[in-house]
């Protein structure tokens, strides 16, 4: 009798929150914060006919503004969070308005860390890592397939799952760090729940949760903890203009609106340049704007204001949740410019020294600039964005090396390209790169360990923040056309067991290999002692017969980089150089440490870049 007694006591006391887990599916965002800047909260509740709920709480440190609903199995909730809001359990209870059914669900505000909206972006202080986590490294093979997940692994498969995770990248921070990086960002991490290619990360099918052969949130969170212990950032790679079609929503929209719909499916025409064309169509804007990514990825509509504040919300959350450095917003120019312009104003609202860089993948300077904060453009919008991806440098770059010199070839492809730095309201926050997981990488393209040097000391050099993408220091060959994605995405070398080349230990590492990342390491560690590099006005001259020599400065350092990119030694005679040289009678080799002090002319040896600090 005793036992029924409490059976049924226990029954009484849990009906009510085993009712709750039933009927409500999802609660998004899962928690928030005390102490935004923002008293604004909308909840999205999912569950069957919830919609007609009426919403009660008798807590004074939140209010119900108000509720809507457009599918029946949906319900948004308006909060306003009081400004002295303390932390712990909110009780909320929902009401059918007809069968007067009750379903209680407790929502919790937390803590804010401490200096949290005060955080520091990256910057041009940093040193950039790209990684696609799958292709880094097997840290955990335990979760290479899960039960729940469409894909399994496949490592033999060019657009197979490969086995990566994030603890691979965990394991190998100190190889990172000594490397000379300062920032890491990873391809997205969020689950992808999507039968074919699930590996790159771009098609999320849950926006609060990391794909579980990755890793969990907590492991997310755990690898940042300890990359900030060893002095190192994490920009999190996030997608506002599409999400996979095998999202838990795709089979009951909260809305019709929810994504752009056609009668038969329709492409983005891929043309980011019509949102700065003077003479473009409405027709070709609209393609552009609302055609799909690909079949697999539905376009976010996010003139509807749910969409946009989901989509806030969610960044907000990871922002403060996993602790982040910065944001790469993928396929910045796809989505709805008014949205974005207020996402990143809300953005800077929450933490004002927060940096996000948008990729922008445009082929020309005033293209590219048009969607700086600051910059001029046509449609008079402030974009309120601080960085962008440096195209043009990189197209450049990838044919500079590999060419004859000629007015606008060669040497004077870079030049040409810094000459319309005028474009830019601030030229300094620009991200600059050789290559990505999106196109043929460097070494394939520029061919020879000599011309991946000069080019990777340029891009240390220039202005702007370098991003190196994984394998660059090992001289990682691929090439798209005509062998695909997988061929530039591929496993780096000794991430996982049984590998017969080790990039992390130099384990049958070519002499070629070496030797590259041997460069590699001593020209970024250098940069993060350098003044002159990350913050330093720049001073160049035009590039004469394959040579080109240009200087970083400020008041009290002085960098001078000289590039040869002939076949051949060149004698460098500086007189053209006297303006700034006049100041200084020596000059230190930053890779061996030599030292000249007869600075009327330099040596520069076939195919190579001198960087020298100038002493007096």
């Amino acid at each position: 009798m005793k036992k029924i007694l409490f059976l049924f006591v226990l029954i009484v006391f849990t009906y009510p929150n085993l009712l709750s887990q039933n009927t409500l599916q999802h609660i998004e965002p899962p928690f928030w914060w005390c102490g935004m800047k923002s008293d604004k909260l909308q909840l999205m509740l999912h569950g069957e006919n919830i919609g007609s709920y009426s919403v009660g709480v008798n807590d004074n440190r939140v209010s119900v503004s108000g509720t809507h609903s457009t599918n029946p199995n949906y319900l948004f909730i308006d909060l306003v969070i009081a400004s002295d809001a303390q932390p712990g359990t909110i009780k909320f209870e929902l009401t059918n308005p007809k069968t007067k059914t009750k379903i209680p669900f407790n929502y919790e505000l937390k803590t804010r860390r401490e200096n949290s909206a005060e955080r520091q972006g990256f910057n041009s202080s940093d040193n950039i890592y790209l990684i696609m986590p799958d292709r880094f490294a097997n840290g955990n093979p335990q979760n290479d397939n899960m039960s729940n997940m469409l894909e399994k692994a496949n490592r033999s498969g060019a657009s197979g799952r490969h086995g990566g995770d994030l603890k691979g990248i965990r394991d190998h921070l100190d190889y990172l760090k000594g490397l000379g990086i300062t920032a890491l960002w990873c391809t997205p991490v969020l689950e992808n729940n999507m039968p074919h290619a699930s590996y790159h990360g771009y098609a999320i099918t849950d926006l609060y949760k990391t794909d579980p052969r990755f890793g969990t949130n907590e492991e997310y969170k755990d690898l940042i903890s300890e990359m900030h212990g060893k002095g190192l950032k994490m920009i999190m790679d996030m997608v506002f203009n599409h999400f996979g079609s095998n999202h838990w929503w795709m089979k009951d929209l909260p809305a019709s609106n929810w994504l752009h719909q056609f009668p038969e499916f329709t492409n983005s025409n891929y043309r980011n340049s019509v949102r700065n064309d003077p003479y473009v169509s409405d027709f070709d804007v609209k393609k552009m704007n609302d055609g799909w990514f690909a079949p697999s990825m539905p376009d976010f509509d996010q003139t509807n204001s749910d969409v946009a504040t989901y989509l806030t919300q969610n960044s907000i959350w990871w922002i403060e949740y996993a602790d982040l450095d910065g944001i790469r917003m993928d396929t910045y120019p796809y989505s709805d410019v008014p949205f974005m312009c207020e996402w990143m104003k809300r953005i800077h609202l929450e933490y004002p020294n927060f940096n996000v860089v948008g990729e922008v993948w445009l082929n020309s300077p005033p293209q590219v600039a048009y969607w700086q904060e600051g910059s001029a453009n046509n449609n008079n919008f402030h974009s309120n964005l601080n960085t962008v991806f440096d195209f043009p440098m990189c197209f450049a770059l990838q044919k500079a090396f590999t060419e004859s010199e000629g007015w606008s070839e060669g040497m004077g492809r870079l030049y040409d390209i810094l000459s319309q730095d005028f474009l830019y309201k601030s030229p300094m926050d620009i991200v600059t790169f050789l290559d990505n997981h999106d196109i043929d990488r460097a070494t394939g393209l520029l061919k020879t360990k000599e011309n991946m040097m000069m080019a990777l000391a340029f891009l240390a050099t220039t202005r702007g923040y370098p991003l190196v993408y994984y394998g660059t220091e090992i001289l990682m060959p691929g090439m798209k056309t005509p062998h695909g994605d997988g061929d530039i995405r591929r496993d780096m070398p000794g991430g996982w067991s049984g590998d017969s080349v080790n990039v992390f230990t130099n384990k049958n590492l070519t002499a070629d290999q070496r030797e590259m990342k041997d460069y590699t390491t001593k020209v970024l560690n250098w940069r993060k002692t350098s003044k002159a590099v990350q913050l330093g006005k720049l001073k160049h001259f035009i590039p004469e017969n394959g040579i080109y020599v240009y200087f970083r400065y400020t008041p009290n350092e002085t960098v001078m980089v000289l590039m040869n990119n002939n076949s051949e030694p060149k004698k460098v005679d500086t007189q053209r150089f006297d303006e700034v040289l006049k100041n200084f009678a020596s000059a230190k080799n930053v890779i061996d440490g030599m030292v000249l002090h007869n600075l009327n002319s330099v040596n520069v040896p076939a195919k190579t870049a001198l960087i020298f600090e100038l002493g007096k």
